[in-house]
């Protein structure tokens, strides 16, 4: 195996429906660096969040992992039981959720919360020893440690989201997944949030994959960049070679997309809709709105290939 902390190859999730089968993740790879801060980009409905969930086997019927593998510290976590997954999860590979008003219990305060979290993975502890545990863990994260006490309908959505990264780095994980932490919240607290996962990386020394769609957010975070597109991913590189000289034609009109101090008032988005997923166009999905497709676009599946060290695009013309 690499030197990769996580290496996933050929990941394949389809949702089954009456209508057919929608392809939301399809053949993604990708490495993932120790200490690494890796972005997953794209429109909505590009996939991102089914890849993220994938990559912890949280996929619920009716979507399936058709196909793949996801390597971490030289384990195949697609060939793991049940229970050897649940183990892991938490342990070893970590989830911040989109919704923090949806992920924590209503009815339990944020100290029952975490302790349940240390319990099911075999951690034991006195009260006192779980009271000493959080005054560690939660101002690693920006809170007060009076915040244990409190119910989650008593926190702002800031504080909400602080509280749901405590539970993702509270055994120390190798890799933490942030599924679009940001979302519904304000820039001040965005800025916050990311401030303080960043903390929490830096300290444990782990690897993040952030999801999300705001590329100022990447640009800002991230050290590589991928860009998915309709169930693919068709980028990855160097988050500044991403801005500055993109590879996929795809990803050239996103950024050309982003408001600009050079162009005040001049909006330039992208022409026509992604295709749906579960009825993709021939060759390449993205050669309907593109300008530069040739016929080989129309017909061949591109595969992403690196055209320079560390630049990865599925483009024929990359």
């Amino acid at each position: 195996m690499s030197a990769d902390v996580l290496r996933v190859e050929g990941l394949s999730v389809w949702y089954h429906t009456p209508g057919g089968a929608v392809r939301a993740a399809d053949g993604i790879t990708f490495g993932l660096r120790p200490g690494e801060r890796l972005g997953i980009a794209g429109e909505s409905g590009s996939g991102k969040s089914t890849m993220a969930l994938a990559l912890l086997r949280l996929i619920k019927p009716p979507g399936r992992i058709e196909a793949g593998s996801v390597w971490l510290d030289g384990r195949d976590l697609m060939t793991l039981s049940g229970e050897e997954m649940r183990r892991l999860r938490l342990a070893r590979i970590a989830l911040v959720p989109q919704g923090s008003m949806n992920s924590l219990n209503p009815v339990l305060r944020i100290r029952d919360q975490i302790a349940d979290a240390l319990r099911d993975h075999g951690v034991e502890a006195t009260e006192r020893q779980l009271g000493d545990r959080l005054r560690d863990l939660l101002p690693r994260v920006g809170l007060d440690p009076e915040v244990a006490g409190m119910f989650p309908h008593q926190l702002s959505g800031g504080m909400k989201q602080r509280a749901c990264i405590a539970i993702a780095v509270s055994l120390s994980p190798r890799v933490i997944v942030a599924d679009e932490p940001t979302s519904a919240l304000d820039v001040v607290v965005q800025r916050q949030v990311m401030d303080t996962l960043a903390r929490a990386q830096t300290e444990l020394g782990a690897a993040v994959i952030l999801v999300g769609h705001d590329m100022g957010l990447m640009a800002q975070f991230v050290d590589r960049l991928g860009v998915m597109y309709a169930g693919r991913l068709v980028e990855i590189s160097p988050v500044r070679d991403v801005f500055t000289a993109p590879r996929h034609p795809y990803t050239r009109m996103l950024i050309a997309s982003l408001p600009s101090l050079a162009r005040k008032g001049v909006f330039q988005g992208i022409p026509g809709l992604p295709p749906p997923l579960r009825d993709l166009p021939a060759g390449c999905a993205f050669h309907p709105r593109c300008p530069l497709a040739v016929d080989r676009c129309r017909s061949e599946i591109p595969v992403l290939r690196e055209p320079r060290p560390g630049v990865w695009a599925a483009c024929h013309l990359a």
